[in-house]
């Protein structure tokens, strides 16, 4: 789902009233959603430990090695059919939970699988350290678009619960985030991929895709993070990204490149 409106370049107005177009090094700005605005990989890694917590309660106190490589494996297949989220999560749960039973778990502790689906949806919102200060500042200057992955719902849910809605003038929530992915929304936006920046937290998602088809990218490491999003970017691929520490280093950043450009 996305909300298309129209994006025009920055501009200023002269002391004489004339309007002229500001020079800046990009006409578009990105920001991945989970784990880059606000923390979502700890909500994962705490229904991870709700899901030994019941197998355990079911009888079946396997070792936490087994448990996360089954469930690694059962979600990394999953994603072609499900994609990525909550929902995709509990599927691959409820299926882990019938193999290392070998189909004993019971209809009771399936249940308890789906209550801890509920509370991850449900869960609070919590922005990383200076989020919403620096949404407020580059919103001023460049249109601001939201590229996340995940189940529709709960990500249209997070943001409007975020309070950070309003500095987005587009929404793209898609199922992946892959080359072509990105070069459809900048076709769609009309904004050519040397005009656009990237910011994530995910190399294998946020940074390298938008690096291949000719774009920047700023990654933002977080501290926890999925496996399965790890990669190892190539010599040429670290030329058209930069590296951050946090999002109290992005608003300098930029306002850098824009006094180099």
């Amino acid at each position: 789902m996305s909300s298309c409106e129209s994006i025009s370049l920055p501009s200023r107005i002269t002391r004489a009233g004339a309007r002229i177009i500001t020079m800046r090094p990009f006409d578009l700005i990105a920001f991945d959603g989970d784990d880059t605005l606000w923390h979502n990989e700890r909500s994962f890694r705490a229904g991870r430990d709700r899901f030994r917590a019941i197998l355990a309660d079911a009888g079946f106190p396997l070792a936490e090695d087994t448990i996360e490589s089954t469930v690694n494996q059962i979600e990394v297949e999953n994603l072609p059919f499900f994609g990525y989220g909550v929902s995709s999560f509990t599927l691959s749960l409820i299926e882990a939970a019938i193999g290392l039973t070998n189909g004993q778990i019971t209809g009771r502790h399936i249940d308890a699988i789906v209550a801890v689906a509920k509370t991850m949806i449900t869960s609070e919102i919590e922005l990383f350290p200076a989020v919403k200060p620096t949404l407020a500042s580059l919103s001023r200057h460049y249109p601001l678009v939201l590229i996340t992955k995940g189940d529709l719902l709960h990500q249209r849910s997070k943001l409007t619960r975020s309070g950070l809605e309003r500095y987005f003038r587009h929404v793209e929530v898609v199922s992946h985030k892959t080359p072509e992915v990105y070069a459809a929304i900048l076709e769609r936006l009309g904004i050519s991929a040397g005009r656009f920046l990237m910011v994530g937290n995910s190399l294998k998602s946020d940074i390298l895709p938008v690096v291949q088809i000719g774009a920047r990218a700023v990654h933002i490491p977080a501290a926890l993070s999925w496996s399965h999003e790890h990669a190892e970017p190539t010599p040429t691929a670290r030329q058209r990204f930069y590296e951050r520490r946090s999002m109290r280093q992005l608003d300098r950043f930029i306002d850098r490149m824009e006094k180099n450009t």
